[in-house]
């Protein structure tokens, strides 16, 4: 005859209770640290607009250049992409194409600017709207 041994494993699992608590500390974390990546995530963005536009100001002034003067606010930013009828000297196109402002609006042109700017390119921000603060308010370049 052959003695069976019987083998008692100490296996411990988490308790339902262990578990909640777990999820509850990541929860907490979560609800801190989100808030604060997705603020970065929109301060990066206005440091991408202001880069666009600073791109787009340095298209208008080689415009300038050419032409003499900046575009009229009606031909606006498509000035610089296709040539306008009344730009004999044009030598574009000054961009392949025109950006949307990362939030995927499109940049106003402001002919004449506020002074003592001659021209402005806006975003409208995060909100697309005029006016608000933080990463809601509007991005001017002056020119």
């Amino acid at each position: 005859m052959h003695k069976r041994a019987f083998i008692h494993s100490s296996q411990h699992g988490f308790t339902l209770l262990e578990l909640l608590v777990v999820l509850l500390i990541i929860a907490l974390l979560a609800g801190y640290v989100g808030p604060k990546m997705f603020d970065r995530l929109e301060l990066a963005k206005v440091q991408t607009a202001q880069g666009q536009m600073k791109s787009l100001a340095d298209a208008l002034n080689q415009y300038r250049l050419d032409n003499g003067n900046y575009p009229d606010e009606a031909l606006g930013l498509d000035a610089l992409t296709t040539r306008p009828a009344n730009a004999n000297n044009w030598q574009g196109p000054y961009l392949k194409t025109l950006p949307p402002d990362p939030w995927g609006n499109p940049y106003l042109y402001k002919n004449p600017g506020t002074p003592p700017n001659d021209v402005e390119i806006i975003s409208l921000g995060r909100d697309g709207k005029a006016g608000g603060v933080n990463t809601y308010a509007d991005i001017v370049y002056g020119l």
